[in-house]
């Protein structure tokens, strides 16, 4: 039996715990049942304004009182959110609208200008926003909710329906849009409650990071237990410090850089984490001074790490508090109990026990597969079920997992997932640049920081600054290079191609 579909969660949640608190942003906050009102609301005021059910639905909003409603909605119509990261540049987004035919784009009052841009690019393209700007002649999501039923719609909604299409990239930088289910994302939650975190009714999650990536996965593990939701529009060190104490935060969710900045906050001195029960990081590994100096600030009994990825949200394994010991701070954890790992060579046979190999995973939160890549879903499955992460671990001998390497060379920056062929496509578009490679090397703030080793042309011309602004232009602004290095020979392997693992031999310590 499969359970509970994430709309039938969400409507149980509401059903549970009508009154009490759901969301807050600043002063202002949603009860339960506020929340469930303008999601159906505005989930037949989608399906209204012709959009069916299993459309594709393009999400660009940044965090707000209406992200959890309008989030909702989407699941209650039973429509297809693909959700764009707002710091990704005009390119980047209208690649995403084509590559996954998004019909509808939702968008922000504060994002108009890229939405109208896109809309001018995209022939079709539909555009809603949440709130109409002044004089604005597109009906807005919240007038036409305003007079749109409060019933559930009535939909044959199926398990196996996506519900949301995640862009990650593959091993040369392709993006590709990872499929999830009504099923899969109601396992997500399951996963999270089962072994993060037993969530109360009085437990309060502190959300800076957007909600319409990792960090949106445990609203509904909260909805279900009563809890209540507080979002911040960002994450800025001495205001999310403030807003920890302020709302009584007792589950904070950080990537590793996050957690770098706030130790840097002078002001994180004198303040009060006792109410503080979870502290949970993941999504790139973290420097060990870094981790032992946030386990004398916050205390070592609030630290979950989690390790997952985009096509097996959210815990393959967790390394829990009481495993943070000196002896396994370089552990990603043991297995969740809801999950299969298996370490397996490059024909997808197990490696011998104590050997190194690529982790492979079998678990209900899996992805349905990729949007119209059957090719490369095709690399990444196994027989019976089992899927590829294309990461390199280690067991010891006691069970707990240790990440070796990528199979890929992935640079996690930030938080964020950099692939060096995007930035290297963009760098030899520059006409003084006769070759390049990037790399990522340790970064004290970012954990990594992209690098690019750089051959110019020999009648070329162009200084790191110049290649940075170039870059700037066409990518996000995490993607562009934060140190250029020019380097009259970039080393090849032995069948000629560049050679990322002798450049970070030759540039700063080899990853492990």
């Amino acid at each position: 039996m499969i359970g509970p579909t994430y709309r039938e969660l969400i409507v149980r949640g509401a059903e549970q715990h009508g009154d009490r608190v759901a969301v807050c942003v600043g002063e202002t906050t949603l009860s339960f049942a506020e929340v469930d009102d303008l999601s159906t609301r505005y989930a037949n005021a989608l399906l209204g304004a012709g959009i069916a059910p299993r459309a594709r639905v393009a999400l660009l909003i940044n965090n707000s009182l209406l992200s959890v409603p309008v989030d909702f909605a989407c699941v209650k119509a039973n429509l297809n959110r693909v959700p764009l990261n707002a710091r990704l540049s005009l390119d980047e987004h209208a690649r995403m609208l084509v590559e996954t035919r998004a019909e509808v784009l939702l968008h922000g009052p504060d994002l108009r200008e890229r939405a109208l841009e896109l809309a001018d690019r995209i022939p079709g393209l539909r555009r809603i926003p949440l709130v109409a700007a002044e004089n604005e002649e597109v009906a807005s999501l919240a007038r036409l909710g305003r007079t749109a039923s409060p019933r559930l719609p009535a939909l044959d909604v199926r398990p196996d329906d996506v519900i949301i299409t995640l862009f990650t990239s593959g091993t040369t930088g392709t993006l590709k849009a990872a499929q999830h289910t009504q099923a899969s994302y109601a396992a997500i939650c399951r996963n999270v409650l089962l072994n993060l975190i037993a969530v109360r009714p009085d437990d309060v999650m502190l959300h800076a990071a957007s909600l319409l990536h990792a960090s949106g996965v445990f609203v509904l593990p909260f909805w279900l237990r009563g809890a209540r939701t507080v979002i911040l529009p960002g994450f800025e060190p001495a205001g999310y410090l403030d807003a920890l104490e302020r709302e009584g935060a007792t589950t904070i969710n950080l990537v590793p850089t996050m957690l770098q900045l706030l130790l840097a906050e002078p002001s994180i001195s004198g303040r009060d984490f006792s109410r503080l029960r979870a502290l949970i990081y993941g999504a790139s590994p973290i420097p060990r001074p870094v981790l032992e100096r946030a386990l004398d600030v916050f205390g070592r009994t609030v630290f979950y790490q989690y390790y997952g990825q985009t096509e097996a949200p959210l815990c393959l394994t967790v390394l829990r508090p009481e495993d943070h010991v000196p002896a396994r701070l370089g552990s990603c954890g043991r297995p969740a109990i809801d999950v299969e790992l298996a370490l397996v060579d490059e024909a997808g046979a197990p490696v011998r026990r104590g050997e190194a190999g690529e982790i492979a995973v079998r678990c209900p939160s899996m992805m349905a597969g990729y949007f119209e890549a059957p090719e490369l879903d095709a690399q990444m499955r196994l027989p019976d079920g089992w899927l590829r992460t294309r990461d390199v671990g280690r067991f010891d001998g006691d069970g707990f997992l240790y990440l070796l390497d990528r199979t890929s060379d992935m640079i996690v920056t930030g938080g964020y997932n950099v692939y060096p062929r995007e930035v290297e496509d963009v760098l030899l578009a520059h006409p003084a640049v006769r070759e390049c490679a990037v790399i990522g090397l340790p970064d004290e703030t970012w954990v990594e920081a992209v690098t690019a080793v750089v051959t110019l042309h020999a009648d070329g011309a162009a200084g790191a600054d110049e290649l940075i602004a170039f870059c700037r232009e066409r990518l996000a602004s995490y993607k562009k290079p934060q140190r250029v290095l020019f380097d009259p020979a970039i080393p090849k392997t032995a069948v000629g191609k560049l050679s990322r693992k002798a450049l970070r031999e030759r540039y700063g310590p080899v990853r492990a």
